[in-house]
């Protein structure tokens, strides 16, 4: 077994028992309802979540876990190793990524490498997840950020909201602007490609988007890994799910809800795609 540790925060969405089997840290983000703040997967589980946001008044926003906190969690993990990897959401997206590198800077005896993934929710969860399983494998910090770095451009996100509503309240609409002039009417298409939010298209109908959706997906393949994600949308996950059946092996499709982050700021009802696509040797 390596002595290298895999840290995360918790808008990559890996689900628990995933995290706890591969000894993987998530580092919970904040999630604030008005003037009560949760801890994104320590207070509230995303079922919460979306209960919750259901009956609030207001929003949700969210904001980055604190300096800290990140050291606090790094001098614990430097208790049994001097070696870190800390992967996390997009600089251009989040302050996460600096909470991480300054609390870093804190630890001058451990090494700790901290990594802007460019995605998020499991796009940034498989990073996490693929370092975790090279780090069991007994390689070392070198060859664990070797492989992370080389899984980075073959990270895929690929959504469809039921609204433009949430993202562009939430301030992370960015290049998807173009989408809003048909907010209303359409089912948007959206991917996260280099810690950027870019339009895709605008679809008339969600049978229609869902479609388009798995015939966008089905381009890339085939793929090392792929989940399904869903903002309270199960049916809607499992469906797409069914569609991608032919692309990937069904036992080997993870079919899970987002947490708070991406919830707060997709909104309910939106389902995705978070893959690895496979590299042109494999």
């Amino acid at each position: 077994m390596s002595n290298v540790r895999i840290v995360t925060d918790s808008a990559s969405d890996i689900p628990p028992g995933m995290a706890e089997e591969l000894g993987i840290t998530v580092v919970p983000c904040n999630v604030h309802f008005g003037q009560r703040t949760y801890r994104d997967g320590v207070d509230l589980t995303s079922e919460e979540f979306f209960i919750e946001m259901a009956r609030s008044p207001t929003l949700p926003t969210t904001s980055q876990p604190a300096v800290g906190l990140f050291e606090e969690t790094y001098r614990r993990l430097a208790e049994e190793t001097d070696q870190i990897v800390s992967i996390h959401l997009p600089r251009k997206q989040s302050a996460t990524y600096n909470s991480a590198y300054l609390a870093a800077q804190a630890l001058p005896e451990v090494e700790i490498v901290v990594i802007d993934s460019t995605q998020v929710s499991m796009a940034q969860g498989w990073l996490a997840i693929i370092a975790a399983r090279t780090a069991l494998q007994g390689k070392g910090l070198t060859e664990v950020v070797e492989v992370v770095q080389d899984t980075i451009p073959r990270l895929r996100l690929i959504a469809m909201l039921d609204t433009l509503e949430y993202i562009q309240k939430g301030g992370r609409i960015g290049k998807a602007t173009a989408l809003l002039g048909t907010l209303l009417k359409m089912k948007p298409l959206l991917q996260v490609l280099d810690g950027e939010v870019l339009p895709l298209e605008n679809v008339r109908t969600k049978r229609k988007a869902l479609r388009r959706l798995a015939e966008i997906v089905a381009e890339m393949a085939p793929f090392e890994e792929l989940a399904v994600m869903h903002a309270d949308a199960l049916p809607v996950a499992r469906e797409l799910a069914d569609m991608l059946a032919p692309l990937h092996p069904p036992d080997r499709t993870l079919v899970s809800q987002v947490g708070a982050i991406l919830g707060t700021h997709a909104g309910p009802g939106a389902v995705g795609v978070a893959c690895v696509m496979k590299g042109t040797s494999q």
